[in-house]
């Protein structure tokens, strides 16, 4: 799945086009290389997301097209969220 559609689908960043700028700008990376937002994510990869001043890191867990929103969370768990300073 394209990292753009997983972070919309998620619910990590909420509109795709968004999910592509910030992924544009070198603000995400997968297992530790710089991703696209056509880059492929698949099931156990680590993503680590610069969005605002957080400092996000997750592991996917599951990869589905369509997910309610009280679901979402599921698709992958948190491993480490800290604040960036400035």
């Amino acid at each position: 799945m394209r990292l753009d559609k997983f972070l919309k689908i998620s619910r990590l960043i909420k509109r795709r086009t968004l999910a592509k700028e910030v992924a544009d700008k070198g603000r995400i990376t997968i297992n530790g290389n710089q991703a696209k937002a056509a880059s492929t994510v698949s099931v156990g990869d680590v993503l680590t997301i610069q969005f605002g001043q957080k400092l996000l890191t997750i592991q996917v867990d599951s990869l589905q097209e369509t997910v309610k929103k009280e679901n979402a969370t599921n698709l992958y768990s948190v491993q480490k969220e800290e604040e960036v300073k400035q």
